[in-house]
């Protein structure tokens, strides 16, 4: 017989095996959020979700189980089989540990499958992460990356993470660049999934003296930061990065990859029209539809973004600044790392090559 594990059990046996988590729930509800690292094999289809749970409202609970049950035996070879291709003991759960996971534990037990299935489903986790977040308790500094765009501050930050910083890394949690132009090319997260990855992020840095990240807004996309995290951003030791124009354009344009996500663009720019000198926004239009885009990202970080930036930015006091003049964005983080080193005594796990 399976074992029904709690979410602490969980947390042990993912520190210490091989394991994988499947979320037995449709496509569309493993969408909205899931707990990481898990992969999606659904019971039913999102459509046959919502069919199930229209006959449990209409004809009830046991029309809706015989419903289920003659959906769910036609796909057992598939769904044992998908399971078996995992090759580790896996932990399933549906939302909070009902009918869905109870049946595919049971199944994959009788199949010789080494299952567990988590009790309270992704409701149980759920909770937790709210609970956890709802503590406020995270004691590292923080040293946050400023700069105008396109001064390669999420460059920056991810290649000091892969060096072995202590990083978190607010933009590729939520898959958002945090601008306007932010979504193109990305795959924005919802809130819920945000905030688990950050959870685990929070615990991971629990102990270490400093974590950096980028200075961004309150809002990263759709998704909202955490106050007691936004407002310890905003108490840290700001570093603002300064590089030429032209470096900072070349960036925007090796980031955004304008002329592969035209229509994007366009869409983008028009959300924003409004809050440009008219001259200027029909000169931006005019060079996106020419295909000048150096052209036209120039003219957006003069009239646009850094106007808004210095806004932003200018409550910060002196002594909480330091700046970093560079010519590129190389430049730029050996003098980050420098003053990593040597003013704040943080250093990387690993060597760089």
């Amino acid at each position: 017989m399976f074992q029904e594990i709690s979410l602490l059990d969980l947390f042990d046996l993912q520190t210490k095996n091989s394991h994988t988590l499947v979320d037995v729930r449709s496509p569309k509800e493993y969408e909205e959020g899931s707990i990481p690292g898990s992969v999606n094999i659904p019971i039913f289809t999102t459509a046959e979700r919502a069919e199930i749970g229209t006959l449990y409202k209409q004809a009830g609970p046991e029309r809706a189980k015989e419903r289920g049950l003659a959906i769910f035996s036609q796909k057992l070879p598939k769904f044992v089989a998908d399971c078996k291709k995992l090759e580790t003991p896996i932990t399933v759960f549906c939302w909070r540990g009902g009918m869905r996971s109870k049946s595919a534990a049971t199944v994959l037990d009788l199949m010789g499958v080494s299952v567990y299935r988590l009790r309270g489903g992704i409701k149980s986790y759920r909770r937790w992460v709210v609970s956890t977040l709802e503590k406020e308790d995270f004691a590292p500094a923080m040293i946050v990356l400023n700069g105008y765009t396109g001064t390669g501050k999420t460059k920056i930050l991810r290649q000091l993470q892969q060096t072995g910083y202590p990083v978190i890394d607010f933009e590729g949690l939520a898959d958002h660049r945090g601008s306007i132009f932010g979504h193109i090319g990305r795959r924005p997260r919802n809130q819920k999934t945000f905030e688990s990855l950050l959870v685990e992020e929070l615990i991971r840095y629990s102990d270490t003296p400093y974590v950096i990240v980028e200075g961004e807004s309150k809002r990263v996309g759709k998704i909202a930061i955490p106050s007691f995290i936004f407002n310890k951003k905003e108490a840290g030791v700001q570093l603002f990065i300064d590089l030429p124009m032209d470096e900072r354009i070349n960036n925007v344009l090796e980031d955004y990859q304008p002329a592969q996500h035209r229509a994007q663009f366009w869409e983008a720019f028009q959300r924003i029209k409004k809050r440009i000198h008219t001259p200027i926004a029909v000169q931006i239009e005019n060079d996106l539809q020419n295909n000048r885009f150096a052209d036209a990202v120039k003219l957006l970080l003069e009239y646009y973004y850094d106007p808004r930036y210095e806004h932003s930015t200018s409550h910060f006091p002196d002594d909480k600044k330091i700046t970093i003049t560079a010519i590129n964005t190389e430049d730029a983080l050996e003098q980050v790392e420098n003053l990593l080193q040597t003013t704040f005594h943080l250093h990387s796990t690993k060597k760089r090559c």
